[in-house]
């Protein structure tokens, strides 16, 4: 079993920065491939990033390339999602996710645990 609990998000300005933070709990936490998603209001919830469990493979998706960035630190059981020249349209519930795999995957429909969610919200 794994609890994920994530942090970080707010109010920016477009152009600004934020750093959001996922702590997982759980012995299975450092051999699983971790992933962010947002979900904006009326849209379905889409992969923004994921990492393997050593942190040698990420992906991204189109609209995040060059501007966000992905890492873990195992030993802190806490995966890192680094944004920034934010716009108005990364406006959205950020959500953590953890697979009982170690492979990278984009669906939704593969990881296992999910945090409650952090709201980061860009203003133009």
């Amino acid at each position: 079993q794994v609890q994920l609990v994530e942090s970080g998000g707010g109010l920016v300005q477009a152009g600004g920065s934020l750093r959001l933070a996922c702590v997982g709990s759980g012995r299975t936490f450092s051999s699983a491939a971790m992933g962010w998603f947002r979900q904006a209001p009326g849209k379905e919830r889409d992969i923004v990033s994921a990492i393997s469990w050593s942190g040698g493979r990420t992906y991204y998706t189109d609209s995040v390339k060059g501007r966000f960035t992905i890492s873990r630190d195992n030993a802190k059981n806490t995966v890192y999602l680094q944004m920034n020249s934010l716009k108005p349209e990364d406006t959205a519930v950020y959500y953590c996710a953890a697979r009982k795999s170690s492979i990278v995957t984009p669906r939704v429909s593969d990881y296992d645990y999910w945090g409650q969610g952090t709201q980061v919200t860009v203003s133009s």
